[in-house]
């Protein structure tokens, strides 16, 4: 399995992959998979990478903005999806740890967050593995199908950005434009 970044032409991959976990209905509310444009406008462009493995999309994760204020520029929610015929093989920790926390901290960013079904323990433990910790849950938080879903919220602070150190560590992620806050 390779990491790499993101390519325009990975689109059609990852919207499948993306498309996979709607139907299966443990990673998300949204009910269909939005278009190209509006994926890569809800991702913050320098985090966002892609698991291979012989020439196919094995999954993907990236980053998205948590608010537009500058105050929590870095601060991101990540997001990991990977392919029906992966899942179990460690693609999403690979993902999510070897990869999406290290690219992130290189873009100054101090906290990743997470909401996820409480259901979804896969993706639970991945983050534990990673090094996230449980600070709540919102309990019947929104309606899937017509059944109410409980999210748990997670959060990974970074040890070498946002710490006390004496040369400063890295700068935060530019805050971009108006439109843009995380460009």
């Amino acid at each position: 399995m390779k990491i790499r970044p993101m390519r325009e032409e990975d689109a059609n991959a990852v919207l499948a992959i993306y498309a996979e976990g709607i139907e299966d209905g443990l990673a998300t509310f949204e009910a269909q998979c939005p278009s190209w444009e509006e994926w890569r406008e809800a991702h913050i462009q320098g985090c966002r990478l892609v698991a291979e493995g012989e020439g196919t999309l094995l999954g993907w994760a990236a980053l998205s903005p948590v608010s537009r204020r500058a105050c929590y520029r870095g601060v991101a929610e990540i997001t990991v999806y990977v392919a029906r015929s992966a899942r179990g093989r460690g693609v999403g920790a690979a993902l999510l740890y070897y990869a999406l926390v290290e690219v992130s901290e290189e873009a100054g960013f101090w906290t990743l967050q997470g909401a996820t079904f409480e259901d979804n323990t896969a993706s639970l433990l991945a983050q534990e593995s990673c090094g996230f910790r449980v600070v709540g849950t919102r309990e019947r938080i929104g309606q899937l199908d017509g059944q109410w879903k409980t999210t748990v919220l997670t959060e990974r602070r970074s040890q070498v950005v946002g710490v006390n150190r004496p040369d400063g560590g890295p700068e935060p992620p530019s805050t971009g434009n108006a439109d843009d806050p995380y460009a």
